[in-house]
């Protein structure tokens, strides 16, 4: 009898317990969901301030989403979600046919799955959604330009330009005969043999460059140098870049682009003497109040600081791009059962293309196991080649399964919610065939601080660093 009536008394708190873990969760949960408010999935409208840090051993400057609250180029021009990712469809094609060898996709292959390679080489601008502000010259012209991983070439719009032969801008052209710092190359000069296929001959012996884009847009114009400013004490003399006297297909209000690839025409090469070879950034969601950062040099902390997770980075046949070895995924707390032989080509880690291309094995996967996790939200229909949508109206909070990427030498990225969904939808997608090259968008990166260590071959992730 007493023993029932101890089992009676210790009945409720262990109904007070059940409902405390339903209602709060348990630490388990804690580390497999994350509830957030369902208006943080969306783009934010007030910019708080940037909230950059200055390193001690490089130049820091502030990078912003283009079409996020923080944005020095808001414009009317802002793209739907289709034809954002229309264009990254595009740009992740040309970087397959780039690296296609016999045992990658070929552009052949990549036309009949339904994306279309134009014959002109060339690399593609498709979404470059991120923008940092510089100056140029003497006296020092403000220029706001994207940063892209996947070029090199750095080009802003200059002085004189046609009418409707340059794109519209926010700030006014660059224009070199009234800075005292500028000079063009010549034809005949090293910088000019450097340019390879994108130098486009001889105008008045000035070397000429073109860098065309399959997206159709393209620049051309003088190729020379001139002081590039990054911060008030940074600045980067005889800086080498492509002043554009004819460019076509942009829009935006940008100034020009700046590139981050791995070759020697790229700002991280040519300032390689200066700040070493390192260089680190950390891409905002659209739906933060503030801002990113991009850093040259050794970043906070220094390139060998313990809050970094770290994989071996992958260098291509072409100099351009960096990669990494993507071994496992996680949902929940559950690693995906993916034969490691799916994972056998390396992903090229972009700053430039938005979603993340996995391996088709993988992404089923993946899909299957984050479908199941979120079944108590309505589907909604696709969103351009997103397939797993969600309809959160009259949601308050919603609870997302942790989503791990871990890569080569155990380095993982727990991704942050924004590094999750993309316009209500798993930003994900599949690459042709298991063993393609895969890629790394920058939805994946948003909130970490992402180390490219060139001189140590490593790649570093910081969690939470904007």
């Amino acid at each position: 009898m007493a023993s029932s009536s101890s089992a009676l008394l210790a009945l409720p708190v262990l109904v007070l317990s059940i409902a405390f873990s339903i209602v709060h969760g348990t630490a388990d949960d804690a580390q497999r969901y994350m509830v957030v408010a369902s208006s943080s999935l969306e783009p934010s409208e007030v910019c708080s301030g940037q909230k950059v840090t200055s390193s001690k051993n490089g130049a820091t400057l502030p990078l912003v989403h283009r079409h996020g609250p923080c944005s020095p180029v808001m414009s009317k021009e802002k793209p739907s979600h289709e034809e954002t990712l229309g264009r990254d469809q595009l740009r992740a094609a040309n970087i397959h046919a780039k690296l296609s060898s016999p045992r990658n996709s070929s552009a052949k292959e990549l036309q009949q799955s339904g994306v279309t390679i134009p014959t002109s080489s060339g690399y593609s601008l498709g979404t470059p959604e991120y923008v940092i502000t510089v100056s140029l010259g003497t006296p020092a012209v403000t220029q706001v330009m994207s940063i892209d991983t996947g070029s090199d070439v750095s080009w802003v719009q200059c002085a004189p330009c046609a009418a409707q032969s340059c794109s519209s801008q926010k700030d006014k052209l660059f224009d070199p005969a009234k800075s005292a710092t500028y000079s063009a190359f010549s034809c005949s000069s090293a910088q000019c043999a450097q340019l390879g296929g994108e130098g486009n001959g001889c105008l008045n012996s000035h070397c000429q460059y073109i860098v065309k884009y399959v997206d159709h847009s393209n620049t051309t114009g003088t190729y020379g140098s001139d002081t590039l400013g990054l911060t008030t004490s940074d600045a980067v003399k005889n800086f080498q870049f492509g002043c554009s006297h004819r460019a076509n297909g942009f829009v935006g209000q940008l100034d020009g682009l700046m590139g981050l690839g791995g070759d020697t025409e790229s700002l991280v090469s040519q300032t390689a003497a200066t700040y070493g070879k390192a260089f680190s950034y950390c891409l905002p969601p659209s739906s933060s109040s503030a801002g990113g950062f991009l850093t040259l040099g050794a970043a906070a902390g220094g390139t060998s600081s313990s809050r970094y997770s770290r994989t071996p980075l992958v260098r291509f046949n072409v100099p351009t791009f960096y990669g990494v070895f993507l071994q496992a995924i996680t949902v929940a707390g559950t690693k995906l059962n993916v034969p490691a032989s799916v994972f056998s080509g390396a992903s090229v880690v972009d700053s430039g293309t938005v979603i993340t291309q996995l391996p088709p094995t993988a992404y089923q996967a993946l899909r299957t196991a984050f479908k199941k996790e979120m079944k108590a939200y309505p589907s909604a229909a696709p969103v351009g080649i997103l397939d797993t949508c969600f309809d959160f109206s009259g949601i308050k909070t919603v609870r997302v399964p942790v989503v791990t990427l871990t890569f080569s030498r155990g380095a993982v990225m727990d991704l942050d919610v924004s590094g999750i969904f993309y316009a209500g939808c798993l930003a994900f997608t599949a690459t042709a065939q298991d063993g393609d090259t895969g890629i790394l968008g920058n939805v994946q990166q948003r909130t970490f601080e992402m180390l490219f260590d060139v001189g140590g071959s490593t790649l570093g992730f910081r969690p939470g660093a904007c």
